[in-house]
């Protein structure tokens, strides 16, 4: 895991000591901040908008998506387009210098990890005693106040997200799991309606959550 300070609103730190590739040109990005560039698409952003990639002793490109792999890397958007544009214009390898292999379902192996690590908070947080699920809980925390991050099966009955969403809307709601993913981090079936209290563990789950959701369609 790297040293450095974590952004706000971020459970994990990029390895900003790493020297990482910029652009086409494969120009080394010198920068410090938490601030990196797309080199697909050319803008900066936040490193929590982004994914990592470094070249592995294979010689295949390898998502890092802690940002904590040592070596080279460079960054995309975390975005399927964005990754799927990089693998057919040949970015990592221009970014690179050097020959790499693709792994053809890479954006499906992103989404994957991504999933994974969501599902890993929600798990650790329900652990805690940060989390619960069912609508009635939920329900109930909500109308005591209590809560920071509100979770909805994206396959689940608008009625009912509708309702729970009315306790809280100015709460965040994250509705990118389907009710069997949602349900595996609470050891069930499945499950609808769930809910995150303040933490790090939430703040994390938000950025993640948001990563995963450039991956899967609307």
């Amino acid at each position: 895991m790297a040293d450095e300070d974590v952004p706000a609103g971020v459970a994990w730190g990029p390895n900003l000591g790493h020297d990482d590739a910029d652009g086409e040109k494969g120009a080394l990005e010198e920068e410090k901040g938490p601030n990196r560039r797309c080199i697909a698409s050319g803008q900066v952003l936040p490193v929590e908008r982004l994914i990592r990639f470094v070249v592995g002793p294979d010689g295949n490109v390898v998502p890092d998506i802690e940002a904590v792999l040592p070596g080279r890397g460079l960054w995309l958007s975390a975005s399927r387009d964005m990754v799927n544009t990089a693998a057919t214009k040949n970015l990592f390898a221009k970014a690179f210098r050097r020959k790499v292999g693709v792994p053809p379902d890479l954006s499906e192996r992103i989404e994957a990890l991504l999933l994974r690590r969501c599902i890993d908070r929600i798990g650790l947080a329900r652990r805690a005693g940060q989390a619960i699920c069912g609508f009635e809980k939920v329900r109930g925390e909500l109308k005591a106040g209590h809560g920071a991050l509100l979770l909805a099966a994206a396959d689940g009955a608008a009625d009912g997200r509708d309702k729970i969403r009315a306790l809280a809307p100015d709460l965040p709601l994250v509705a990118v799991f389907r009710g069997e993913e949602l349900g595996a981090a609470f050891g069930r079936d499945r499950a609808v309606h769930a809910l995150l209290t303040v933490g790090r563990l939430a703040d994390g789950l938000k950025v993640d959550a948001a990563r995963l959701a450039g991956f899967r369609p609307e």
